[in-house]
């Protein structure tokens, strides 16, 4: 079973995520913010990142670079999930390493269709 790291400072949000990705098979680790996400990491690389863009500690683009430093960093799929929706915002994820990027609100559809797209299902 694949495994998703869903990062994200809103309970709500990292809940409806859960969820949906339960429903597609996956297990699911949680974390609040960026650096519980790359402790998380550290101690067990997931397959797929979901990961929000604003969040207190340490911020999802913040937390990218930090992880593609990482020994096998460059091995998870990763989701940048949040309401920045800007070309900037977008070309700067891109550029830090993201796979694909996913505007909230989200539904099971879309992330289905982003997680098939990038090759997790």
């Amino acid at each position: 079973m694949k495994s998703c790291l869903i990062v994200d400072d809103s309970k709500v949000i990292r809940m409806v995520a859960k969820k949906i990705l339960h429903d597609l098979a996956f297990e699911t680790v949680e974390a609040a913010d960026g650096q519980q996400a790359l402790d998380a990491c550290k101690a067990n690389m997931p397959d797929a990142v979901l990961l929000d863009w604003n969040m207190p500690v340490m911020s999802g683009i913040e937390y990218l670079r930090e992880l593609r430093a990482l020994p096998n960093g460059n091995l998870p799929v990763v989701v940048f999930c949040t309401t920045e929706n800007d070309i900037e915002h977008i070309q700067e994820a891109i550029e830090a390493g993201a796979n694909e990027y996913i505007m909230k609100p989200f539904d099971s559809e879309i992330i289905q269709a982003k997680f098939t797209q990038v090759g997790l299902l």
